[in-house]
């Protein structure tokens, strides 16, 4: 099979920001104990955390990290999670039904965050809670000092402000299975009120409205249109939130989804500025797809699970290499549209439907999914080129024409390299991919590296990570154009150097 993409520097979607390859915690499972979090490990820190961990986390240049929920949000209480640890609260966790020890709360994430090089993405309980709890967590965690919550925090052993730029306000405030579960006008009035006492405490924070749950909710479009006509002019971000399966497992039809995911930005980008049209607005509602991932493995598992455990194992999926390369499809289509997804947030990032996971007392392990996530955060930087593609393509059971190629070009000047990004979803045929930079003058390549050739349901394991990307030789450079044999089922990263 032939494919050829033409690119050209004229012809731009977007500067790709960081935050575009941010990951999520969450107070469940084994995120936080027995995740990064784990005092008897033998590479514990001085603060309980497995330094283990913090350097794989450090492999996927992780830029921003949200925190502490996701369902757990809407019934936990910040408070809880300051101060002397033995002074601390265990809680129920009505959102997992587990028991909150609250051995980890702001404090330690932060100083962990800070140690992985990442921000935290500081998310606002607007299930149980409201205005006045929005504008006190902001004031402790922002206001220099001098105020009651300030100098708190102050005593609690951080003299200066942790300086959070961006607030979720809520978490899935559509879902009926969320404690707090508002409509859509009640949600928008609330976070608009919430909005605006917390910029008032600190008028540089971002503020990101919850977006429906996935395009699957029955109200989607319509809860998105009500929340923004509500608290368009105190917020920055809409969030979206999708997860993809292979119940079925039918691995074309898969490896399709990520035009699932392309349809739902756009239609939540034709909302945002339909809100904008409709207020006469000057500004830009950008998006936060602040969820997305694979799962579905640990369904089954998940059921039966007994309630009020400390850290029970929830949400393990084990991925394989089908879901490798469905998330680089993912990835792609983030940069594709990179001109509206300012933010997005892998879920999650240890041991919860993660790229990393631990045992206890024991090892960790990068799954699957790791190595595309990696090779993006790490190469995906600069600006994203609009691919011209002609490929073949194939009919699905739900979805038509599609490419057997994915892929896209980002050019990043300050590295001097442009870098091709690229999945071949054919199960059966090789792809002779040309890629033609018109007026990018290309110097040597500096690597070609491919995931292919593995099993399908493949896995890693913490005795053997056997899915990962190896080198390949068959690419050349002539005359501004890269030719490269893209073997079928392959996620491929390609860099080639600028000519000065």
């Amino acid at each position: 099979m032939k494919a050829n993409m033409q690119v050209s520097k004229n012809f731009q979607i977007s500067k790709i920001e960081d935050r575009l390859y941010g990951s999520f915690i969450e107070h469940m499972g084994r995120a936080v104990y027995e995740g990064i979090y784990e005092p008897t490990h033998p590479t514990a820190d001085d603060n309980g955390f497995r330094n283990d961990v913090k350097e794989l986390v450090k492999e996927l240049n992780i830029p921003l990290v949200r925190y502490p929920g996701g369902n757990f949000l809407s019934g936990y209480n910040w408070e809880d999670g300051i101060g002397p640890r033995e002074n601390r609260p265990k809680r129920l966790d009505l959102a997992w039904r587990t028991i909150e020890t609250n051995e980890v709360g702001m404090h330690e994430f932060f100083d962990w965050s800070k140690e992985v090089n990442a921000e935290v993405n500081m998310a606002v309980n607007l299930g149980t809670r409201g205005v006045d709890d929005a504008r006190r967590i902001v004031e402790y965690c922002n206001f220099p000092g001098g105020t009651e919550l300030s100098d708190l925090r102050r005593q609690n052993g951080h003299e200066e402000p942790f300086a959070i730029k961006t607030w979720c306000l809520g978490n899935e405030m559509d879902g009926p299975w969320q404690i707090g579960q508002k409509a859509a006008v009640d949600y928008g009035k609330l976070a608009a009120q919430a909005g605006k006492a917390m910029k008032l405490v600190d008028d540089s924070i971002e503020l990101v409205l919850c977006g429906s749950s996935s395009s699957e909710m029955p109200t989607f479009a319509s809860w998105e249109a009500e929340v923004l006509d509500e608290a368009y002019e105190y917020v920055d971000y809409l969030s979206l939130h999708r997860y993809y399966g292979n119940q079925e497992n039918d691995l074309e039809n898969y490896l399709a989804k990520s035009i699932d995911m392309d349809n739902f930005i756009k239609s939540v980008v034709a909302v945002c500025d339909y809100v904008k049209a409709k207020k006469k607005s000057n500004k830009t509602i950008n998006l936060s797809f602040d969820e997305w991932n694979v799962w579905y493995h640990s369904n089954e598992q998940d059921s039966k699970n007994e309630p009020w455990q400390i850290a029970p194992p929830l949400l393990e999926d084990i991925y394989n290499f089908e879901d490798a390369l469905l998330i680089g499809c993912l990835l792609i289509t983030l940069m594709k549209n990179s001109d509206r997804v300012k933010i997005a947030c892998l879920a999650q990032l240890v041991n919860v439907i993660a790229p990393i996971m631990t045992e206890k007392d024991g090892r960790t392990w990068r799954q699957t999914i790791f190595y595309p996530f990696m090779q993006a955060s790490l190469y995906g930087r600069g600006i994203a080129l609009t691919p011209n593609i002609q490929v073949d393509s194939y009919n699905s059971r739900d979805f038509d024409n599609v490419p057997y190629l994915e892929s896209i070009a980002v050019l990043n000047e300050e590295e001097n390299e442009v870098v091709i990004f690229a999945v071949n979803r054919s199960k059966d045929d090789a792809i002779d991919f040309e890629c033609d930079f018109y007026d990018i003058s290309l110097g040597d390549v500096i690597d070609f590296s491919e995931m292919a050739g593995f099993d399908i349901k493949a896995i890693n394991t913490s005795a053997e990570e056997v899915v990962k990307p190896s080198p390949s030789e068959e690419i050349r450079v002539e005359n501004n154009v890269v030719s490269a044999k893209l073997k079928p089922l392959s996620w491929n990263v390609i860099r080639v150097a600028l000519n000065q």
